[in-house]
């Protein structure tokens, strides 16, 4: 059991959330009880509905958590380069990363989303396609200026996409090749397997 939080506020959510993660990763949301949750942290079970007003809810924030901070981290990453080649690129090298060094979320906000209520995935749905715009508007500029041939933007984002966060669910940090070198090869696939269409 963890430590128990004295306070309630930030560091008592941010407990919660970090037990959460990890019964989720471990269990799965809907193996999850509230319960459980709050003996991990420390807190009474009715406790939990002080900071979340369901499983949902908790389910809710965590994936926003992350999608926000996605988003927030693209946008403030500084060399993405002047030209779409060179934006695809580092989008590749960003996904890749981000998602390999936060693995619990991304294995959250991909295999729990079903079982969000509409109400709920609804926004966090929206997040998502608000980060894959990027994706497609390199694209389309790529497109747009010559650099690579014409494509459907979004069946190309999709494909792209599903292939770089599918990384983190099988990348190893004892394997054979480091984060490093792994960006480098789906670099590569990527731009060539754009450049290269048809």
């Amino acid at each position: 059991m963890a430590r128990t939080k004295g306070s309630v506020g930030a560091d008592t959510q941010k407990a919660i959330f970090e037990a959460a993660r990890g019964l989720i990763e471990t269990k799965g949301f809907g193996a999850m009880t509230l319960r459980q949750l709050a003996a991990e942290v420390g807190l009474q079970p009715g406790s939990i509905y002080r900071y979340f007003a369901s499983k949902d809810a908790l389910l809710q924030a965590l994936m926003n958590q992350h999608m926000t901070s996605l988003i927030k981290d693209w946008e403030l990453l500084e060399g993405k380069g002047d030209d779409p080649v060179s934006r695809l690129r580092a989008f590749v090298g960003f996904h890749i990363r981000y998602h390999i060094e936060r693995r619990a979320d991304v294995i959250i906000a991909n295999l729990e989303l079903r079982a969000l209520g509409d109400e709920y995935r609804a926004d966090v749905v929206e997040k998502r396609s608000h980060y894959e715009a990027n994706l497609r508007s390199i694209l389309a500029e790529g497109v747009e200026t010559g650099v690579f041939p014409d494509v459907d933007l979004e069946v190309a984002a999709y494909a792209i996409i599903a292939m770089l966060t599918g990384v983190c669910f099988w990348y190893r940090p004892d394997g054979r090749l480091n984060i490093d070198e792994i960006i480098s090869i789906h670099q590569k696939l990527v731009v060539s397997g754009v450049v290269g269409g048809s």
